[in-house]
């Protein structure tokens, strides 16, 4: 599947109508994916209330092609013979961890450079390709679709210094998850990832040095870092092509439920479901991330402050489909069990968020390594359990995510 969103003027017969950008009510269409084959139908669009379309160029025509000089007959046996030819396309495989955790990681240091360029190219006041960002939102899409935790758990481990650029990454992935737990549609799915991989764009327009400060903030300095939002909506808006609600959320990602937010201290439903999704995964990736001025708390640690602070931060019916999306012990998570082992979250259990696979490694009892092994949790039939969570720091436990992702922790070589 290879989406684009473009303009209902641009509509053309023989392009496949993937989703339209709107309300149902909008449109007078009683399904929203078909291919356009009648006059009647392209005009019956352009008259709706429906200003632009996902396409998908797989089954139908690209928004750059021309339509093809030959008879309705002709135009149709093309067409059916792209639609056949999608449907035999084999869907996204489902893949286990440690093969997935590979390809993301790959994934991870090739989203990093692009992510670096397009920024980059925002500081310098040139235009971002948003034809790059999408096709990088499909990539890491894809990702979380072959393995939800692979991707979202790599991208954690990242240094304080590429910190900027790699918590977009992370907050493009928690977003995709997220927009798929609260069931939103494929189209709707990757909006919500480029929302994600551009809500921080702004901080381009804060200077490095108060950007990447290891000290406490001046006032001036911590002010300066609040016009972020509204110079990420700028920057975005000159680039004449995001949508309204990639907008939103690089505009509103900093809003609170209870109204103490900034830019605009909007409260309640005042705030799009894109922004209230953008403010818990933001914050999620912000907590459990190295910072020049702090370390990332552990993932288990981190789920359980947000809770406290849902009430006042976060809508509570999308942060519970967060915490379903990640897992109430995310991959990561140092728990302690019945048994008095201690292991690291390797897996969510996807009917039950209390019973995900775990790999033991040492003794709370005994105080020493034990060998590893990882216990399927779901199905041991209560015969061990997670009785609690347990901070890393406490065990001096510094190779934790190694033990989980089988790879190098890229934060091991600045902090030794």
């Amino acid at each position: 599947m290879t989406l684009k969103r473009i303009a209902t003027t641009d509509l053309q017969l023989g392009m496949y109508v993937q989703e339209f950008c709107g309300s149902w009510m909008d449109h007078p269409f009683f399904r929203a994916k078909f291919v356009v084959k009648t006059d009647k139908d392209l005009q019956r669009i352009r008259n709706s209330d429906v200003h632009e379309v996902w396409i998908d160029t797989d089954k139908g025509l690209d928004i750059h092609q021309d339509q093809p000089s030959v008879s309705v007959e002709e135009a149709e046996a093309e067409i059916d013979a792209r639609l056949a030819a999608a449907e035999q396309a084999p869907p996204i495989e489902r893949a286990d961890l440690e093969s997935e955790v590979s390809r993301a990681a790959m994934l991870c240091a090739k989203a990093k450079d692009a992510v670096v360029s397009m920024f980059s190219d925002a500081r310098m006041g040139k235009a971002i390709s948003v034809d790059d960002a999408q096709g990088l939102v499909q990539e890491i899409s894809d990702s979380v679709l072959r393995h939800p935790n692979a991707l979202i758990s790599l991208a954690r481990l990242k240094t304080a210094d590429e910190y900027t650029y790699m918590h977009s990454v992370a907050v493009c992935a928690l977003m995709i998850a997220l927009a798929r737990q609260l069931g939103l549609g494929e189209a709707q799915v990757r909006e919500a990832g480029l929302a994600g991989l551009l809500h921080d764009i702004g901080k381009m327009a804060i200077p490095m040095d108060v950007l990447n400060k290891p000290g406490k903030l001046t006032d001036e300095e911590f002010q300066c870092v609040r016009k972020h939002p509204e110079e990420g909506a700028r920057i975005l808006l000159e680039s004449h092509q995001v949508s309204a609600l990639v907008l939103d959320v690089c505009l509103h990602h900093h809003e609170k439920v209870d109204g103490t937010g900034y830019p605009h201290r909007l409260a309640g439903d005042q705030i799009s479901l894109l922004a209230k999704m953008g403010a818990v995964c933001d914050v999620y990736d912000a907590i459990t991330s190295d910072r020049p001025y702090k370390r990332g708390w552990d993932p288990a640690e981190s789920i359980r402050r947000m809770a406290e602070w849902s009430k006042d931060h976060f809508d509570e019916l999308v942060f519970q489909a967060f915490v379903k999306s990640i897992g109430i012990y995310p991959t990561g998570s140092l728990v302690r069990l019945e048994s008095g082992r201690l292991g690291v979250v390797m897996e969510q259990h996807e009917k039950s968020l209390t019973t995900p696979k775990v790999k033991v490694f040492y003794s709370a009892r005994l105080k020493t390594a034990i060998p590893q092994e990882v216990v399927d949790l779901a199905k041991l039939a209560g015969r061990d359990r997670i009785v609690g969570r347990e901070s890393p720091a406490d065990w001096n436990f510094r190779n934790l995510d190694e033990l989980w992702s089988g790879i190098p922790d890229p934060r091991r070589k600045t902090t030794g």
